[in-house]
């Protein structure tokens, strides 16, 4: 394509991906390094029948002043990014120096918002796109084995995880596992134990959210390689079966490389869904065992107090969080594509 004409057919998409990607993140970067001027105190003196008494009130004028000449707030350049509910790198040092051992040591910084979010957030992602993906193929490979007849309707039932709002999805799933509901009742009757309640244990809390990461998740992956499938060589499967390959190795050795690239984009696209978990939480009602930083930044936006620059802080350190994620997988897919051409 001539230059010209890849600028015209480009500059929509670009000036959209100016507008309302680029610019957002360098405002929320220019707000995490501000934070909201001090209310201007007077303290004034009344005096009375009873005597006098210092009284100390909130200068209205000079406040909106203040606020009116510098309306991003007061610069703290990276205080915010170091203080207790971020980084907390005085917090990490002084648990560093007072525990003896690495356990230890991680047993003092996971009581940190921002690490205890890291945790549950890189064990969800690390542990949801994997299982999706492979329960995604082996979904696809099944359908694509079945009658013609019957296909329309697995496919029906397959997607029906992803046309259910994730909210809605979580919420129903959460009253399932109480102790009242369908699994919440079987798993008491299983296990004959009526105290049993897989909302007041994290280890448990943590696993229910992950089961229904991937089955939510799952029917993206199902259809991208459903319809990956579709494309691929029959030429190779016969050949691969003519020289007595099983089934297991007419998928490893042929299907999956030829679903790679496709395995790729999946795994892009859920690596950034996962990371940013925040919906399965709230259905969940689980803030008590598990939280992410999607979570800190939608509490630190509610509420009356509104902590805006601790917002944007988390929000800079979560785009930093998914680019060191997706790093690896795009250095991968530039080196595959180097080596084609």
């Amino acid at each position: 394509m001539k230059h010209r004409t890849f600028f015209w057919f480009f500059l929509p998409t670009g000036l959209a991906m100016l507008l309302f990607i680029a610019l957002p993140i360098v405002s929320v970067l220019f707000q995490s390094v501000h934070t909201p001027h001090d209310a201007v105190l007077v303290t004034v003196e009344n005096c009375g029948p009873f005597g006098c008494k210092e009284e100390t009130t909130i200068d209205q004028d000079a406040t909106r002043a203040l606020r009116d000449a510098e309306p991003l707030g007061k610069f703290v350049g990276l205080q915010i990014y170091f203080d207790r509910g971020h980084l907390a790198v005085a917090e990490v040092a002084e648990a560093w120096r007072s525990t003896d051992s690495i356990g230890a040591f991680l047993g003092e910084i996971s009581d940190l918002p921002f690490y205890r979010a890291m945790g549950f957030t890189l064990t969800y992602t690390f542990t949801v796109t994997p299982l999706l993906i492979v329960l995604g193929l082996m979904i696809a490979l099944a359908v694509n084995s079945l009658n013609r007849h019957l296909k329309g309707l697995v496919i029906f039932f397959s997607l029906l995880p992803m046309i259910v709002t994730p909210l809605i999805g979580s919420l129903i799933l959460f009253w399932m596992i109480d102790s009242r509901g369908v699994l919440g009742s079987a798993l008491q009757y299983l296990t004959d134990d009526p105290t049993l309640s897989l909302k007041a244990s994290t280890g448990l809390t943590w696993i229910m959210l992950i089961i229904y990461g991937v089955w939510h998740s799952a029917p993206f992956a199902f259809v991208v390689f459903y319809a990956g499938l579709q494309t691929l060589p029959q030429d190779q499967l016969e050949s691969a079966q003519i020289d007595g390959a099983t089934r297991w190795q007419r998928v490893r050795y042929v299907v999956v490389p030829h679903l790679m690239p496709l395995v790729t984009f999946v795994a892009l696209i859920q690596l950034m869904d996962n990371f940013r978990v925040f919906e399965p939480i709230v259905g969940f009602n689980a803030e008590a065992h598990a939280t992410s930083f999607s979570w800190i930044i939608f509490n630190d936006m509610g509420g009356e107090t509104r902590l805006l620059s601790s917002a944007a802080t988390t929000s800079v350190l979560t785009i930093l969080g998914v680019a060191v994620l997706l790093t690896p997988v795009l250095i991968r897919t530039w080196q595959d594509f180097k080596g084609k051409t």
